[in-house]
């Protein structure tokens, strides 16, 4: 009399549907660590692969993140956005003038939207030269790092040359007071255009000469505060006819080239 056969083999599928499912979970948790844009496990994936790969230098490993969410916009397209960056500029800056050092140096102020920043002239230049003191780089450095934080909001900057009247009682030699004002006021555009980020189309320079005094030219106090070089800063006003003609010039659109990266802070020290 024949056995009859015993066995479950009838439910062998389950083990391949099984082992199938497992492949699946494992593929999806790779695409899912794979998602993180993680480096490390990015190389222990190729090298798994092929041990002897070499991986090549990925965008992060550089430091090329791209911006911060915390970093300010080079082109916001909100006014009440440009108004809190130029609040932000001008804490920055008054907080650049009152630190260790400066005493007297750089003045801040704000008057009619604009910002007001006076390097004054003993701190900047020699008497009657356009020759930068010792140490006058340094400050106009500190200057220059903090407008490239908010370059984003700044309309334009015009940089303004003034002096004081040498005599109690008679105005300067015409020709000696402007070309000393206007040589002052072009050191600092210059410096300012090759050590910051600020698109030159957006920098000004002027000579005011003794004209627009702050001090009364009576004796040397009331000479000293007009002897300065002044940023005025001007924030963007989005649609007015300035702000698109200076948006032409500074994309690229108006022909003329960009600004270059700025060149490296000096490494003398003030005095």
């Amino acid at each position: 009399m024949a056995k009859k056969r015993s066995g479950g083999g009838g439910a062998n599928w389950m083990d391949t549907y099984g082992d199938m499912v497992t492949l699946l979970l494992c593929f999806f948790v790779l695409l899912y660590s794979m998602s993180t844009i993680s480096e490390d496990k990015w190389k222990a994936l190729v090298q798994s692969f092929n041990p002897n790969a070499i991986p090549a230098a990925t965008e992060i490993e550089g430091g090329n993140e791209g911006p911060s969410a915390d970093d300010p916009p080079d082109n916001p397209s909100d006014q009440l956005e440009i108004d809190n960056m130029m609040d932000q500029l001008m804490a920055a800056l008054q907080e650049y003038a009152s630190s260790e050092g400066l005493d007297g140096a750089v003045a801040v102020s704000q008057n009619g939207g604009r910002i007001y920043v006076e390097l004054m002239d003993k701190a900047m230049f020699y008497a009657d030269k356009a020759d930068m003191k010792p140490g006058a780089e340094e400050i106009l450095q500190g200057v220059c790092n903090i407008l490239d934080k908010s370059k984003g909001a700044i309309e334009v900057i015009q940089i303004q040359g003034h002096t004081a009247q040498g005599s109690d009682d008679f105005p300067n030699d015409v020709p000696f007071d402007r070309r000393l004002a206007s040589q002052r006021a072009t050191e600092v555009t210059i410096y300012i255009q090759e050590h910051s980020s600020i698109h030159p189309a957006r920098l000004e320079s002027v000579g005011m000469g003794q004209w627009h005094p702050i001090g009364n030219n009576q004796g040397e106090e009331g000479k000293a505060p007009n002897r300065r070089v002044e940023l005025v800063i001007s924030a963007k006003e989005i649609g007015s006819d300035l702000n698109q003609e200076l948006a032409k010039l500074t994309t690229g659109t108006g022909g003329t080239a960009q600004q270059p990266q700025a060149s490296p802070a000096p490494t003398q020290s003030p005095t």
